[in-house]
């Protein structure tokens, strides 16, 4: 009840700080409504339209807000983080190994999955005693990033101990760094790089957790 009072409390005041120019658009409106709308689509229609236009641009083709749903991540990435995604780079440069990507999920291409790259087309990965090796070299020696734990998982065709991995040709190998409550390439295989959306650079929100992400 109180909230709703106070609202009310407010619209009033608006209404009483502005009575003058209400006053006038409603005397212009009254005298040739064509006039007043086609005023109005110039002064307001026209520019919320453009900002309009240019705010779905930049989230469609340039930078992009994501939710993380799960903690597949952790650490780096925990439930309820926002981040941006830049999907701008990808068009100019390859993805670097490391990076933590946004793509459509293999099996079900509606949904974005949240994962750090590990391999590119080509490449052989053996994830084995907790590491992961890229053409028999340590991940982490590669890119210079803290090393997570790595599990195997023998119910998963890319999962097992010490099992070799061939990465398809324009395709990619990425993994969770919450290896065990990560559904990734272990389990499903591989990202196509056409399923490719862009790359994870910052958490927006919340605020304690804001920050660049490597």
């Amino acid at each position: 009840m109180q909230k709703l009072l106070l609202v009310i409390l407010i619209f009033l005041g608006i209404l009483f700080w502005f009575r003058r120019t209400l006053e006038r658009e409603w005397s212009a409106f009254r005298t040739d409504q064509k006039r007043w709308w086609g005023r109005m689509w110039r002064e307001w229609g026209e520019p919320l339209l453009m900002a309009a236009v240019i705010a779905i641009a930049i989230r469609t083709f340039v930078v992009g807000p994501y939710k993380i749903p799960t903690g597949s991540m952790r650490p780096t990435l925990i439930e309820g983080d926002r981040i941006f995604v830049d999907k701008w780079s990808y068009h100019f440069r390859l993805p670097k190994r490391g990076e933590i990507i946004v793509f459509r999920y293999p099996p079900d291409p509606k949904k974005d999955f949240v994962k750090r790259l590990i391999a590119f087309g080509g490449e052989e990965v053996v994830i084995q005693g907790g590491h992961v090796f890229i053409n028999g070299q340590k991940f982490d020696q590669l890119v210079g990033v803290t090393e997570h734990y790595y599990y195997n998982r023998k119910d998963w065709e890319y999962g097992r101990e010490g099992e070799v991995i061939q990465v398809p040709i324009d395709s990619f190998f990425v993994l969770g760094d919450n290896s065990a409550q990560s559904s990734d390439s272990r389990n499903w295989g591989f990202v196509p790089k056409r399923n490719l959306v862009g790359r994870a650079f910052v958490i927006w929100w919340p605020l304690r957790r804001m920050g660049v992400l490597h």
